[in-house]
C-alpha cells in the first residue's frame, strides 16, 4: 500500500508519499484542491547511467543517495566517506501526521544506513492561505564530528517541464527589486547572496511556470518559491534536458557557509515557502501577500504603520534640538504621526567616521539627554522614535576600543572597512547580549515607540579564529540579528520596528515576520522609486513598503515632477516624508496636509486589500489598484510631455454588477463598464498623477462595514 499523504491550503492541496523501497520522500501532486489526490506514478526499475532516484521527484535529496542529479544536503564524515543513505526511521508510517485546526503538519524521519544520522523532514500547510512551508533537520547521532558544505531547507519539483519560465527580481544598491526573467531549456539557473545579509544583488524568491504559459500575469499554473532567511542565501532553478519536473532548491548559501555538527548537535533550517496558482505570476503575487497579511503581519493599523516624518534628508549629521522641534512644528501641522531623529543624535556622531557603536546621546548637542526633545515631540501629538545600527562599529568609537575582538576578523590580515565601519560579530553570545541590553535600554529610559534598524555595509571577513563552528557565521549572524528582533517584540510590543540595510538589502519573508515596515531602498526619486516599488510589490505587500516623499531628483531618471507626484508615489506603501520641511512654503504644506488627510483615510484599503499592477512604470499611463472587494483605489502615474490623448485606466478589481462612484466627481459607472470602457483619469490631485477613488454607489443600509463615506466627506479638489 503506497504510503502518501496529502497537505491542503485555502485552493490547492500538496501531496507527497514515499518511495516504495522507503529511501526518500517524494513530490506527488500540486494543484487544485482535491479530496482524492492520484496515485503516485512508479518509479522506473531501470534508468540508463543513473539510478531510480536521481530521475524521481524527491522532496529532499542528499549526496549518496543521489548520483547524478541537485542535491540539497552534501555530507562529509570526515573520514574519506560523504554522503548519506537513508531509509525511514518507522516504515509503518510517519512520525506525525497532525491535522490541527487548519493546520497539517508531516514529519517524516529518516536514519542513515550508518546509524550516525537523522533527518527529519517537515511540511506544513493551512487552509486559511496557500503557502506551503518546508524545513529539515539533521541531527548527528554518531560519536564523530559531522560537517555539511551544504544543508539546504528543501526542494520543490515544480511540474512545469521544459523549457522553463524563471521570474526573479535583480539590480544593486538604489537600483533594487528590478524585474528580470529567463527562459530555461537545460541546466541551472542560480543566484543568491555571500553578503552576510539578504542583498540588494536578488531576492530570495522565483516564479516559475512552463514558457510562454503562466508569466507575465496572465493564465497558467505558476509556483512561487521563496527563502525566509535574512543572512546569505542561494537559490538554484535545475531543468533536465527531458522530463517533467524542474527543481528549485534553497536555503544557506554553501560557498561561505560550512556547518559543523558535534557529536549530538542538530541544525535547523530557515524555512523555504512554495506556493501554486492557475492565474500566472499575478496570482502568485496575489498568494504571496495574503500569506504576509495574514500570517506575518501583527497588525495592518496605523499603530504600526504609521506616517513618519525622517529628519535625515533636513539635517544629515547636524542633529540640534531646537531645528528637530522645528521640523516637528511642520511634520504635526502636515499629520505626520511619528518624528524620527536619524543618524547623528549619538555620541561622538558628526560623520560616518566616529560614534557608531556608542549609543548615549552626544553630551555636546542634547546636555540634558533626549528628555526635551522627546517631550517636545510628544507635545506635538507625535510619537518619538530613533535610528539606530546595532550591528556595526566605527573603529573611532569606545565600544571598539573597550572590544576590539568583539568584530569579524581574519588573523593576519587587516580588516575591511566599509563606510568607515566593520561589522560586529553577532554569533559571539556576549555581543548579542550587549546588542540586547544596549536597546533595551535605550527604550527603557526614553519613550521611543518607532525604531528604524539598519545595516550600512556587507558583511566581510566573517569567521572566528579558533572556533570549530566559525565556519557557521552566516547562520549565526543571522541567528543573532532574529534574537534582537524577536526580543524587541516581545519586550517592547507598542514599539513599531523598520528594518533597513542601506536601502532594500534585508527584504525577505524571515524579516517581515519580526518587523513592520522595511525599507526597499535608499534611491528615492520618484521616477526611479516608482520602478523600485513596482518591483517590490511582486514579491512584498505594501503595508511593509515604507516610501517617503523627499526632494531627491533620482538617479536616473531626473525627469522633473509635480509635488502631487512625489505623495502619491509614496502613497502606494507605507506613507513618510523625508523632506526639509522648512523650506516649503505654504501652499506645498497646504497640499501635504490634504494628500496626507486622504492618505490616512485609504490607508486601511492599501494595506488590506489586493494590489494590481496596470503596464510599467516608466510608460505614461502606469497605474496600481488596490481593491477590497468593495472600494476600488487606484493611483495613477503619467509624463506630461507624452500625453496627447485623455488616460483611461480599466479597473481589474470591481465586482461586474455593482455601481460606483468618482469619488469628488458626478461619475458613475458599473464596475463591467469600468473594465470594458475604462475611467478617464481627471488629474485632479495633481498634472502628473492621481487617486482615483471608486465607492459604491449603492450601499447596504443595512451594512456597517460599507465603505462609501457621506457626501460631505467625499474627496474635495486638491489645494
Amino acid at each position: 500500500m503506497t504510503r502518501q499523504w496529502m497537505l491542503p491550503t485555502a485552493t490547492s492541496s500538496y501531496v507527497v508519499s514515499l518511495t516504495p523501497d522507503a529511501r526518500a520522500l517524494r513530490f506527488d501532486q500540486w494543484g487544485p484542491a482535491t479530496s482524492e489526490p492520484t496515485a503516485p506514478a512508479p518509479l522506473p526499475e531501470r534508468v540508463p547511467f543513473s539510478t531510480p532516484l536521481d530521475v524521481a521527484p524527491l522532496e529532499y535529496a542528499t549526496s549518496g543517495t543521489r548520483h547524478a542529479q541537485q542535491v540539497e544536503l552534501v555530507v562529509d564524515h570526515g573520514d574519506g566517506r560523504r554522503g548519506a543513505a537513508w531509509r525511514v526511521e518507522r516504515p509503518d508510517g510517519p512520525a506525525s501526521y497532525d491535522v490541527s485546526g487548519g493546520t497539517t503538519t508531516l514529519q517524516v524521519p529518516f536514519t542513515d544506513d550508518s546509524g550516525g544520522l537523522r533527518l527529519t523532514l517537515t511540511l506544513r500547510a493551512d487552509t486559511s492561505h496557500d503557502v506551503v512551508e518546508k524545513s529539515v533537520v539533521v541531527e548527528n547521532r554518531s560519536e564523530h564530528t559531522v560537517t555539511l558544505p551544504r544543508v539546504f531547507s528543501g526542494a520543490w519539483p515544480v511540474p512545469v517541464g521544459a523549457p522553463a519560465h524563471v521570474e526573479y527580481l535583480t539590480g544593486a544598491w538604489g537600483h533594487e527589486f528590478t524585474p528580470a526573467s529567463v527562459d530555461l531549456p537545460a541546466g541551472t539557473f542560480s543566484i543568491g547572496s555571500r553578503q552576510g545579509v539578504t542583498g540588494h544583488v536578488f531576492a530570495p524568491t522565483v516564479t516559475v511556470s512552463a514558457a510562454g504559459g503562466g508569466s507575465g500575469g496572465g493564465t497558467g499554473d505558476a509556483y512561487g518559491v521563496a527563502l525566509a532567511w535574512p543572512g546569505s542565501w542561494c537559490l538554484a532553478v535545475e531543468a533536465p534536458p527531458y522530463g517533467e519536473h524542474v527543481r528549485v532548491s534553497c536555503g544557506v548559501d554553501d560557498e561561505d557557509t560550512v556547518v559543523t555538527l558535534l557529536p549530538g548537535e542538530s541544525f535547523t533550517t530557515p524555512p523555504t515557502l512554495g506556493t501554486w496558482s492557475p492565474h500566472g505570476a499575478a496570482g502568485v503575487t496575489r498568494n504571496w501577500h495574503a500569506y504576509q497579511r495574514r500570517v506575518l503581519a501583527r497588525s495592518l493599523g496605523p499603530e504600526h504603520h504609521p506616517v513618519v516624518y525622517n529628519s535625515w534628508y533636513a539635517t544629515t549629521f547636524d542633529v540640534r534640538p531646537e531645528h528637530q522641534l522645528q521640523l516637528a512644528d511642520v511634520a504635526a501641522e502636515i499629520g505626520a504621526e511619528v518624528f524620527v531623529v536619524d543618524d547623528g543624535w549619538f555620541a561622538g556622531r558628526h560623520s560616518d567616521a566616529a560614534g557608531l557603536g556608542d549609543w548615549t546621546p552626544d553630551p555636546d548637542v542634547f546636555p540634558d539627554g533626549l528628555d526635551p526633545l522627546v517631550d517636545g515631540v510628544r507635545e506635538r501629538g507625535m510619537r518619538f522614535g530613533l535610528w539606530v545600527e546595532p550591528e556595526c562599529v566605527n573603529p573611532d568609537s569606545d565600544l571598539y576600543r573597550a572590544h576590539p575582538d568583539w568584530v569579524y576578523r581574519v588573523d593576519g590580515r587587516e580588516p575591511t572597512t566599509v563606510r568607515n565601519q566593520l561589522v560586529l560579530d553577532f554569533g559571539r553570545e556576549e555581543v548579542v547580549a550587549w546588542a540586547e541590553d544596549t536597546l533595551r535600554g535605550l527604550l527603557t529610559r526614553y519613550p521611543v515607540s518607532y525604531l528604524k534598524w539598519d545595516m550600512n555595509r556587507p558583511v566581510s571577513d566573517g569567521g572566528r579564529p579558533g572556533d570549530v563552528h566559525g565556519g557557521q557565521w552566516p547562520v549565526q549572524h543571522a541567528a543573532g540579528y532574529l534574537r534582537v528582533m524577536r526580543m524587541l517584540r516581545r519586550e517592547f510590543p507598542h514599539v513599531t520596528v523598520e528594518a533597513c540595510a542601506s536601502g532594500g538589502g534585508r527584504v525577505d519573508d524571515a524579516v517581515l515576520a519580526v518587523a513592520d515596515v522595511v525599507w526597499p531602498s535608499d534611491e528615492t526619486g520618484p521616477r526611479d522609486r516608482l520602478r523600485i516599488q513596482d518591483g517590490f510589490l511582486r514579491a512584498y505587500p505594501a503595508h511593509v513598503m515604507s516610501s517617503w516623499v523627499t526632494d531627491e531628483p533620482g538617479l536616473r531618471d531626473r525627469t522633473p515632477v509635480s509635488f502631487g507626484y512625489r505623495f502619491v508615489v509614496a502613497m502606494a506603501g507605507a506613507l513618510g516624508i523625508g523632506s526639509d520641511l522648512l523650506r516649503w512654503d505654504a501652499g506645498s504644506r497646504a497640499q501635504a496636509r490634504w494628500l496626507v488627510q486622504l492618505y490616512r483615510e485609504l490607508r486601511p484599503m492599501l494595506h488590506g486589500g489586493d494590489v494590481v499592477a496596470h503596464g510599467v512604470p516608466h510608460e505614461p499611463g502606469y497605474a496600481l489598484e488596490y481593491g477590497d472587494g468593495a472600494r476600488v483605489v487606484i493611483l495613477v502615474y503619467d509624463t506630461l510631455r507624452e500625453r496627447r490623448t485623455p488616460v483611461r485606466v480599466r479597473p481589474r478589481l470591481v465586482r461586474d454588477d455593482v455601481r460606483y462612484r468618482l469619488r469628488g466627481s458626478d461619475v458613475t459607472i458599473t464596475g463591467a463598464s469600468a473594465r470594458a470602457a475604462g475611467i478617464e483619469v481627471p488629474w485632479a490631485v495633481a498634472p502628473d498623477a492621481d487617486v482615483l477613488v471608486l465607492d459604491p454607489d449603492d450601499p447596504d443600509p443595512d451594512d456597517p462595514d460599507d465603505p462609501r463615506p457621506d457626501a460631505p466627506n467625499r474627496r474635495s479638489p486638491a489645494p
